[in-house]
């Protein structure tokens, strides 16, 4: 697997990773009835940087790195990862989290955070917490499940020093 910058001409097969995600409500906020062009907007331009996990020329996950906070909570920043439902369990998540980890300590954070980990992604929970994260706080059922209801969500931390 490598991973690269994300470049225009890549946002079709970007889309195709997010989509079926997003459609699905399980695991991320955004709208199940968003459109490519917001998604675009979301993922792509509002983020600081966008990469994407490649196998085989083909895009097999995608995350973005952004400030968490503007001004004096600009030191810790954000990131969102998405792996291809048909390449899940194969290590690309955790590849993923590795080179955003080395980039936001290349761009300078000090710390990074993910502001709305779904307490049920049990393989997500699990991976951020093997990869160093600390839960910082439980928010209770601040995610809106589609088939569990509501149910709680994660602040994660990790002090990159």
């Amino acid at each position: 697997m490598s991973i690269r910058r994300f470049e225009e001409q890549d946002w079709p097969q970007v889309w195709g990773v997010l989509e079926p995600v997003f459609r699905q409500g399980q695991t991320y906020s955004f709208p199940s009835e968003i459109n490519a062009s917001e998604a675009h907007k979301a993922w792509v331009e509002i983020p600081l940087c966008t990469y994407v996990a490649e196998m085989d020329g083909q895009v097999v996950g995608t995350y973005y790195i952004k400030p968490n906070q503007p001004g004096q909570g600009g030191h810790v920043c954000n990131c969102g990862y998405v792996v291809a439902t048909t390449r899940r369990g194969r290590g690309i998540a955790a590849g993923m989290c590795r080179h955003s980890l080395a980039e936001a300590r290349t761009q300078g954070f000090k710390a990074m955070q993910y502001n709305l980990v779904v307490s049920s992604n049990e393989d997500a929970v699990h991976l951020w917490k093997k990869m160093g994260f600390e839960v910082a706080g439980r928010l209770p059922k601040a995610f809106k499940h589609p088939q569990l209801g509501y149910v709680d969500a994660l602040v994660m931390y990790q002090w990159l020093g």
